[in-house]
């Protein structure tokens, strides 16, 4: 169990724009920043962070909170998960107590399946730098392919022994359950017996992008016809290979800083280009390129750079998948290199700046790329070259950018030297297609939105529910600030027996003003969640004098936390229309504090005093009412309604 100073530290040294700038490319808006969702597939950036309040807020999710809340969602780590990551980030020495046999038990099985994929890593580098076999074999071949030890070590490459069951015995021995050994696919079991799934292989860890082990990939290094040369971890809870990109965790920050990454197909590749100096690189890993993982990348750049072997096989089937890179409106550059190179025996033999050069000079747009590579293919026959054509366009129609469109339509133009107008139409033609499947679809969902939306009545605004979170805002922007006050003390005039609101100026601070208004008109919560925060906002204020948003975030369970961050993050997404004609007085930029707590009270009372009217009106349609003391009640309230709404004016006018 790590213990609370070293908690303490962790919240106080973390800065949660560095956390998530490590997953999202965040740009400066104003004093904030923002960047595409991580949650959900989407264009328009609606994920913004505060590093004034320390707090994220995704607009397109509604998940929200702070540093160790993002850690959370984005990679399912568990609470202890998120402290350790953050504490090894910064530096900070993780103060902890043996963990009880209880404890251990208690772990759940997504968890578990880390913690024996982490002591799998580090059994294979143990292996590898330890043991005759893992020297002469594993080493060997690392060391052949021109990885030095920093570069070993830092991808943390090893070696399975060359025995059946090795590992999962040495696994069992150390207390690590089958089950958990079997669901990561380290075990394969069949009845009785147990083997090793990477015996006698070179070892690949798979990180996330915060640098958790989610499974192998493992290279053969013997001749044999019925072993695939590369084996990966299959499927479980923590490995989907098509949401995954080998390399990511190292090349993050360096994509988001060179505004570009680049795309190859194995693991040396990457390993090779990042020796070599060129560390912002990734792979598949020999997979078809999958939507979720341009996702990925599109988080950090808007940039993509392919590289092909000079003799790939099938070159031609991994082009039509790269279409899904264009229809994330993303910029795709290809570079293929000589015939019989390689992405790793290229760096393996050039220089950084050789390296740099070739990239530079060689890299082409890849719908020119396409063209210049098909047009060979179609030579001089006209079927194929009308073939091509109609592809390169087919691939121009999912540029969702309508300039880069037509700028692409003019150099396929002079490519295939043919006219402008022909590829406009045949543009044209598939949009038009595509349009009217799209808008197929369209109107069943319209259909089928159609039933739900006559059975089910406009919403209209919840005052209420809008006021109260008002106030949640303000005592946790401005709760332990001192305030002049205009207070208004309700009296009779003497001689017209008319009511007066006679104003009176006294300093207080914020939180207290609101506490005592809402208990003078004897005002409550409707909305439970918003009552269990007020008080338990006012609780630390009241107990600590130097209240800090950022500490009283930290402290709150997830659903509570991502509820204040969406509070206090709203105005960065946009102001509520009409909050004036409902009653609803927003904040404005040139008003006081004093004005913004004054105007809230006020309209809660209004609207209190609507609802009291209407109660009343209610009551006089029941026999048993005094209806002539009812209407005398309601006169009352509305009379004292017109001060209240006067005095709201003059506070808003200012």
């Amino acid at each position: 169990m790590i213990t609370q100073n070293t908690i303490a530290k962790v919240f106080e040294t973390s800065r949660v724009e560095e956390v998530i700038g490590d997953f999202v490319q965040l740009k400066k808006s104003g004093s904030n920043f923002k960047g595409l969702s991580p949650f959900t597939d989407e264009r328009s950036p609606s994920f913004m962070v505060s590093p004034v309040k320390q707090i994220w807020k995704d607009f397109s999710s509604g998940k929200g909170g702070n540093a160790v809340s993002f850690l959370m969602e984005h990679e399912h780590f568990t609470y202890p998960e998120a402290i350790k990551y953050l504490a090894k980030k910064y530096n900070i020495e993780i103060e902890e107590t043996e963990r009880s046999d209880e404890e251990k038990e208690q772990a759940n099985e997504r968890e578990s399946l880390y913690l024996v994929s982490e002591y799998a890593n580090e059994y294979f580098q143990k292996i590898l730098h330890k043991t005759d076999q893992g020297k002469s074999i594993g080493l060997s071949y690392f060391k052949e392919r021109g990885f030095t030890e920093e570069t070993i070590e830092k991808f943390q490459l090893g070696y399975a022994l060359d025995e059946w069951q090795a590992f999962t015995d040495e696994a069992l021995g150390k207390g690590y359950k089958l089950e958990f050994l079997e669901k990561t696919g380290l075990t394969i079991v069949k009845g009785e017996k147990r083997f090793d799934r990477f015996k006698g292989r070179v070892m690949f860890p798979i990180h996330s992008m915060s640098g958790r082990i989610l499974g192998f990939g493992g290279r053969i290094l013997v001749n044999d016809k019925k072993a695939a040369k590369y084996l990966n971890s299959p499927e479980s809870e923590i490995y989907h290979k098509s949401k995954i990109l080998y390399g990511l965790y190292f090349a993050k920050q360096t994509i988001a800083k060179e505004d570009n990454c680049f795309l190859v197909e194995g693991y040396t590749d990457v390993i090779q280009f990042y020796q070599t100096g060129i560390e912002n690189v990734v792979s598949s890993s020999g997979t078809a390129l999958t939507p979720d993982q341009i996702r990925l990348i599109n988080r950090l750049t808007n940039n993509i750079t392919v590289l092909f072997d000079g003799d790939a096989a099938g070159i031609r089937a991994s082009i039509r998948g790269i279409d899904l890179i264009l229809e994330q409106g993303m910029n795709v550059r290809v570079c293929m290199f000589p015939d019989g190179e390689d992405p790793d025996s290229f760096a393996k033999s050039n220089s950084l700046t050789e390296l740099k050069d070739y990239l530079e000079e060689n890299a082409m747009d890849f719908i020119q790329f396409k063209a210049s590579l098909l047009v060979k293919e179609a030579s001089n026959d006209p079927i194929k070259k009308a073939e091509t054509i109609r592809e390169i366009v087919n691939s121009i129609s999912k540029i969702p950018d309508q300039i880069k469109r037509e700028v692409y339509v003019q150099e396929c133009a002079r490519i295939m030297d043919i006219s402008e107008n022909v590829l406009f139409n045949t543009l044209a033609q598939i949009n038009k297609k595509d349009a009217l499947e799209a808008n197929k679809q369209f109107k069943q969902e319209q259909k089928a939105f159609e039933v739900v939306k006559n059975e089910q009545p406009k919403r209209k605004i919840d005052v209420q529910y809008e006021l109260e979170r008002k106030i949640i805002e303000i005592l946790m922007l401005y709760g332990d600030r001192k305030e002049q006050f205009e207070d208004l003390i309700l009296k009779e005039d003497e001689a017209s027996g008319d009511l007066l609101l006679e104003p009176t100026v006294h300093e207080t601070r914020v939180f207290e003003k609101i506490y005592l208004d809402l208990q003078e008109d004897e005002m409550q919560f409707s909305n439970e969640k918003f009552k269990a925060l007020y008080y338990s906002i006012i609780d630390r204020l009241n107990q600590d004098e130097n209240f800090s948003t950022k500490d009283f975030i930290n402290q709150l369970d997830q659903e509570s936390a991502s509820m204040v961050t969406g509070i206090l993050m709203e105005d960065e997404k946009y102001r509520l229309h009409d909050w004036q004609r409902n009653q609803i007085i927003p904040k404005q930029k040139e008003h006081t504090i004093s004005q913004l707590v004054s105007q809230t009270i006020l309209s809660l009372r209004c609207n209190l005093i609507d609802k009291k009217v209407a109660e009343y009106k209610n009551d006089t349609l029941r026999e048993e009412s005094d209806s002539r003391t009812i209407i005398e009640d309601v006169k009352d309230y509305v009379g004292l309604k017109m001060l209240l709404s006067r005095k709201l004016g003059k506070v808003i006018g200012g």
